[in-house]
């Protein structure tokens, strides 16, 4: 056991190595560039870790380079890698899209539009009939119920 302790204390820079690479595969999931810092904290870390610098001190510089991180590379990221995006996700994703009537909508009733592969149930904004093949644009959400207008 002592033999497995002194080998991670003298080559602690795989720890860092695997912390940063953890820190890239949770950044993955989230993309808002926050554990992307943590990261990099861990990486310059490992560099100084090469470099034969202490533990304690390997943790101050972990910490202050991911909250220097955190104030200067993330909003420049966030900045210049999201910017004009405006990423719409669930309903709002949904809204102003062109699906076709794949079930009749009814007058004043409700129908069924396919819209990439998913079939949604269906309303004419203003109530009229929509026959089945006839394109229409999503105009708004309520649930899991389309507003839709013919094109």
């Amino acid at each position: 056991m002592q033999a497995v302790i002194e080998y991670f204390y003298e080559n602690l820079w795989q720890l860092w190595v695997i912390v940063g690479m953890l820190c890239l595969i949770l950044e993955l999931f989230s993309g808002d560039f926050f554990i992307m810092c943590f990261s990099i904290g861990a990486f310059v870390t490992a560099v100084c870790s090469v470099l034969g610098i202490g533990f304690y001190v390997q943790l101050v510089i972990f910490a202050v380079i991911s909250v220097l991180c955190l104030f200067f590379v993330r909003p420049f990221a966030l900045k210049y890698l999201h910017s004009g995006e405006g990423r719409l996700s669930n309903a709002e994703a949904l809204i102003g899209r062109i699906g076709r009537v794949s079930t009749t909508i009814e007058a004043h009733g409700y129908g069924r539009v396919a819209i990439d592969g998913d079939d949604w149930k269906a309303c004419a904004v203003n109530g009229d009939e929509i026959p089945v093949g006839a394109k229409v644009r999503v105009v708004s959400m309520d649930s899991i119920i389309i507003s839709v207008e013919l094109i």
